[in-house]
């Protein structure tokens, strides 16, 4: 484990190999699981101020399923609300192109200009899952390992590209940059 200020990181983090293949997986981690993205309360809220803007771009059937559940759902499983599912699945903010890949609407949008939301945090630092422990409030960031993303970890150990680099922009984003240059400085003694 690596420690810098109040955050436990895996090892796996800083060892193993990964670099997504959306050619391969065709962005499998928005379309299938049992929960929607983690919502942090400040996301809710931009989400429920960008819903305007998004209507016009989302399906009907992310629509119904916006309006049947909410922005933001609460999941047992995860303890936390997180994006909802259209029929138990993919994320309703979710679209694919022409080639079968899915890509995110906040994402798309974000990067056309149209907004100034990225996407949920859980989503940009993924496979990389934080959680808070409530006694401690000490943050442990863990390697999710899911099936789906054995390309991705081909396309890494392909290229000697490690989860942490990978998920460089991810990690400055929630950390900052003197956090992630600590972590590379611990990660290349």
């Amino acid at each position: 484990m690596i420690l810098i200020e109040e955050v436990l990181i895996n090892d796996d983090i800083a060892n193993k190999p990964f670099a997504c293949d959306l050619s391969a997986c065709k962005g499998a981690c928005c379309s299938a699981g049992d929960f929607g993205a983690p919502l942090d309360e400040d996301e809710i809220v931009i989400i429920e101020e960008l819903m305007p803007q998004l209507l016009k771009y989302l399906p009907k059937t992310s629509i119904a399923a916006i309006d049947d559940q909410g922005i933001a759902p609460y999941y047992n499983g995860m303890k936390k609300k997180g994006t909802p599912l259209v029929d138990g699945g993919a994320c309703a903010f979710l679209f694919n192109d022409a080639s079968g890949i899915s890509w995110c609407l906040f994402e798309k949008l974000y990067t056309e200009g149209k907004i100034a939301f990225q996407k949920p945090i859980s989503c940009h630092l993924y496979p990389i899952r934080v959680e808070t422990n409530p006694q401690t409030g000490f943050q442990n960031m863990h390697y999710d390992v899911w099936d789906i993303c054995a390309p991705a970890c081909e396309k890494g150990k392909k290229e000697e590209t490690p989860l942490y680099l990978f998920a460089k922009d991810a990690i400055v984003r929630k950390y900052g940059e003197d956090f992630y240059e600590r972590l590379s400085q611990i990660v290349n003694r």
